[in-house]
């Protein structure tokens, strides 16, 4: 077959190529050549990427080494403990503090070591930590508290030779800030350590650490031998600089990659940074062991949570057993395995002893020591409510990175010992609602709920605040977020606007009385006709009757006399902050107020009219001991003593005779002031209540509003009493000072009349100076004023300046 025209023209081209003068054939290249060349181009590949991932991970080495190195949570700490003598024992419950403390308590009274007690009969001796605080600084000393019954009855400072008045406990540490590791240490530094402590670690984890330069080759070697004559893997040949970068930087897996990732950063940390910088950062990053769900790191944080000690102060079997921990930690826990502990320290001494570090008489006695742990303490699960109210009332620059990263320290405002008072008092005080009023039992979120917050009137520092029944099912916080109608704990504001004298005489004074007849109202929304609890009319009653029976009617009536502007300005006064409707119903508490506003309310009627702004801390501190800020106390004089006063004494009649007079019969003695509430609807049950020194606030009700059907006597008013009792021990100290312009008379209950002599019945009762009643009984009866204001019948008055010209 003849070549079709394409086959001939490309031979023709090929014949023509073939011909092309100048041309030289081409060369195959042999196969060692292009192995050479793909070898060279290999080579250069990989030393490129070499050469990037060292600079990446120089620069991941650097940038935290010359950073911030550690993520020290934000610590918050409790109001320090002050002891003194004539203080109740079973109030500051002396033991249980040193505990949480953790001093650990020993058989002999020498107590030479700090964070050390003794207890004998009569007299506890401690041996008291120094601490750190911006205002309240302390030094060690040691003390004895000598007890007489169940008093403090003296305090000696046994260093000293002398008795002194009080001594101060350091502020206990009651929660922190954390980020998502909940991961805690205190940071040291490596000249605050005892030279043994440095050695335990070296003598267990890495004994040629001063002479390798990252990477101990004898060490890999050696473990490499010992984990095939096993045939599994029994040892490691990490260094503490491989340990330090594996827990900076790498995760745990145990793959080639993260094998040669770690000791390239290993060796990039030696060439970079000398061997006190790199042994340091290991003693404050190693981890050793749980406090409950946060993790222990560090030799600083493990030496105050096994010890109760700074690190500085560790002996040498204290460090030999921190030491002994860092293979693992938790496997080896002294609180849990006390013989796996022994045994561990034990072996870390018999290295120390063989290496040379401690001598035949140090390694002996160390040995024969026992385990001498101070109490397990965990972070206290009652004060998370508080925590969150406390970082909502941070300033806005200490933002979230801040608190869980710049290791500040917080001082609290929070009383530990009340605040675990009062969690208690809320929770067995509904546990036993539930039981008592079977129709109240609830399940998951639908359960009954409540809050106690407790205030010092004085400062407005919180004292106490447990937002709910149960952190951990729900983080709603009730005292200071939730707002309910405040029902009849509203009523003293009331009869406050009333008694205050503006511009003229008061409404009201304490011998008037009040109209308990029906009422009705024209409103815009219609009719309103206030009822009584008890359904019932009590015609004529007396301004203290009608606020101990808190009888609404009466209370409906004198809010129209004082008017609702008055009213709302009393309450803005006292420190509610909350919405408050100008209707007449208000009179009766038909306002939603939170438990913490309302405290603050009942505070400065207690506080003699002073409204005293909240706190919830009062020092911030960097890490470095720099004081951030000081919130210092602040308040505002918004009503004139004596009209505090007269509040005062009529929310004593209701704990003494009204509504709340379950107090006194629930062993509560001394000076107490409180009103009950109850509102409209039965939904919400409140106690809002004084002392001279405290003031708190319980609340009782369902999340999702339902009637409760009970009293807030006989619901809100037991969590109260059962609190109070624990704070105080059941007796109240001090009394509430009858301030000047206030004119102490009796008059007659019925008429309210001056009862001078030959008046059948007679009260004692309080006024305004110079609203003091203006007849008298028996009726028509004459009587002066003496100098002071004090008023007496004629009769009286002459035959007394007849005695009195006597002996003069």
């Amino acid at each position: 077959m003849a070549p079709s025209a394409r086959t001939r023209k490309a031979a023709s081209g090929a014949s023509r190529r073939r011909r092309r003068p100048g041309r030289r054939p081409r060369r195959r290249i042999g196969p060692l050549r292009a192995v050479a060349v793909s070898l060279a181009i290999l080579a250069f590949g990989f030393g490129v990427f070499v050469g990037r991932t060292v600079v990446r991970l120089d620069r991941v080495v650097t940038e935290r080494f010359e950073g911030q190195l550690f993520r020290i949570p934000s610590r918050v700490f409790a109001a320090p403990t002050i002891l003194y003598p004539g203080q109740e024992l079973k109030v500051v419950d002396l033991r249980s503090t040193l505990e949480r403390l953790g001093y650990r308590r020993e058989s002999s009274e020498r107590v030479a070591e700090p964070g050390a007690y003794h207890e004998s009969a009569g007299r506890v001796r401690a041996s008291l930590r120094g601490f750190r605080h911006p205002t309240r600084a302390q030094n060690p000393r040691r003390i004895e508290v000598r007890l007489r019954g169940s008093r403090i009855h003296a305090i000696r400072d046994l260093d000293a030779g002398r008795e002194i008045a009080a001594v101060m406990l350091e502020p206990e540490p009651i929660g922190a800030f954390y980020g998502v590791e909940r991961a805690q240490r205190e940071l040291v530094r490596l000249d605050e350590l005892p030279p043994h402590l440095e050695d335990a670690v070296l003598a267990v984890e890495d004994q040629r650490f001063e002479r390798h330069s990252g990477i101990d080759w004898l060490r890999v070697l050696g473990a490499a031998w010992a984990n095939v004559r096993a045939g599994d893997i029994r040892q490691g040949g990490s260094t503490l600089t491989q340990q330090l970068v594996k827990n900076f930087f790498l995760t745990p897996e145990r793959t080639l990659s993260r094998k040669l990732q770690e000791a390239v950063m290993a060796l990039i940390v030696e060439a970079r940074y000398d061997k006190d910088a790199i042994l340091e950062a290991y003693l404050n990053e190693i981890y050793l062991g749980q406090r409950g769900s946060t993790a222990v790191h560090g030799m600083g944080e493990a030496s105050r949570f096994f010890f109760g000690k700074p690190a500085s102060a560790l002996s040498v079997e204290e460090s030999a057993l921190l030491a002994g921990l860092i293979q693992s930690p938790n496997s080896i826990s002294p609180f849990r395995h006390p013989e796996r502990a022994l045994s561990r320290r034990d072996l870390v001494l018999d290295l120390m002893f063989e290496q040379g570090r401690i001598d035949e008489e140090t390694h002996g006695q160390a040995r024969a020591r026992p385990l001498a742990l101070a109490p397990p303490t965990t972070e206290p699960r009652d004060t998370r409510y508080f925590l969150d109210a406390l970082r909502s009332q941070l300033p806005e620059v200490y933002d979230e990175k801040l608190l869980t990263s710049g290791g500040l320290s917080i001082y609290s405002t929070l009383d530990l010992r009340l605040q675990q008072r009062a969690a208690e008092a809320l929770r067995i005080g509904l546990e036993q609602l539930e039981k008592t009023y079977p129709d109240l039992k609830r399940e998951g979120a639908r359960q009954l709920q409540g809050c106690l917050v407790a205030l010092r009137p004085q400062t407005g520092e919180i004292l106490a605040l447990v937002g709910g029944r149960d952190y951990g099912d729900s983080q709603f916080n009730r005292c200071t977020q939730a707002r309910r109608p405040a029902g009849s704990v509203f009523k003293p504001f009331v009869y406050l606007a009333a008694l205050e004298a503006r511009n003229g005489d008061p409404v009201i004074t304490l011998a008037s009385t009040l109209d308990d007849s029906p009422l009705t109202v024209r409103t815009p929304a219609g009719n309103w006709s206030p009822a009584n609890y008890d359904r019932q009319f009590h015609g004529a009653v007396s301004v203290r009757d009608a606020l101990e029976r808190s009888l609404n009617v009466a209370t409906a009536r004198l809010g129209q006399r004082v008017g609702i502007d008055r009213i709302v300005d009393m309450a803005r006064r006292l420190g509610i902050e909350s919405p408050l409707a100008p209707v007449p119903s208000l009179a009766l508490g038909a306002a939603d107020l939170s438990p913490l506003e309302l405290a603050r309310a009942y505070a400065t009627v207690g506080n003699g009219g002073i409204r005293p702004d909240v706190r919830s801390f009062e020092d911030l501190v960097d890490g470095e001991g720099n004081a951030l800020e000081r919130r210092s106390i602040a308040f505002e004089r918004v009503l004139n003593p004596a009209t505090a006063y007269l509040g005062i004494s009529l929310l004593e009649g209701v704990v003494d005779r009204g509504t709340a007079r379950a107090l006194r019969s629930g062993g509560l003695n001394g000076a107490v002031a409180g009103k009950t509430g109850t509102s409209d609807d039965s939904n919400d049950v409140w106690f809002a209540g004084f002392t001279p020194e405290l003031v708190a606030v319980v609340w009782v009700g369902f999340d999702e509003p339902a009637t409760l059907r009970h009293s807030a006597s006989r619901m809100a008013l037991p969590i109260w009493l059962r609190f109070m009792r624990a704070a105080t021990g059941g007796t109240v100290r001090g009394s509430f000072a009858v301030p000047p312009g206030i004119r102490r008379l009796d008059i007659d209950p019925e008429t309210g009349a001056l009862a001078l002599a030959g008046c059948p019945r007679r009260r004692t009762e309080y006024f305004l100076q110079g609203t003091e009643p203006q007849f008298t009984c028996p009726e028509g009866s004459l009587f002066v004023r003496d100098r002071d204001g004090e008023v007496e019948g004629i009769v009286d008055h002459l035959f007394n300046r007849w005695i009195r010209g006597l002996f003069q």
